[in-house]
């Protein structure tokens, strides 16, 4: 072999270490699929917002167009029998304490079978139905409507 006394050995140097920015094609597809899913969370919360709001006008205009107290109750009975019908296939014929049990169904305290709610048993049938206290039974009513229309059953 030959030997090559002209090559002049060096010591190797260290490369500079890469810059954070800009990151590679790889985080900027993180970041975009963050920031998509951020994106698709909001619109799911506006709209689920939105929706509650809709179901909420509904139920209000509805039982506004019955005139008297009686007209009322029995068009809130009828929107809570319609939404029920979403989570079980026979709650719009329940009776009674049946029918109030349903719609207490996930409530704390029991508000359709011992609160308020019980007016719904038979307060559209009732000449006194004026003397009821409907506020309550409309802020309780519309609340159950509006959470069996969103997917809240039992």
């Amino acid at each position: 072999m030959a030997t090559m006394p002209d090559l002049v050995l060096r010591d190797i140097h260290q490369s500079t270490a890469p810059s954070w920015w800009p990151p590679a094609v790889g985080w900027w597809w993180v970041g975009a699929a963050l920031l998509a899913i951020v994106c698709g969370l909001a619109a799911w919360r506006m709209f689920r917002a939105w929706q509650r709001r809709r179901w909420q006008r509904l139920f209000d205009r509805e039982v506004a167009v019955a005139g008297d107290a009686a007209g009322r109750i029995a068009a809130m009975s009828s929107l809570l029998r319609r939404a029920a019908r979403r989570h079980r296939s026979d709650a719009d014929r329940l009776q009674g304490d049946d029918w109030l049990s349903f719609l207490d169904a996930g409530a704390a305290g029991a508000p359709f079978s011992t609160g308020a709610g019980a007016v719904l048993r038979d307060g559209a049938f009732r000449r006194d139905a004026h003397a009821l206290e409907t506020t309550t039974l409309h802020a309780l009513a519309r609340r159950r409507f509006v959470g069996l229309m969103m997917g809240r059953g039992q």
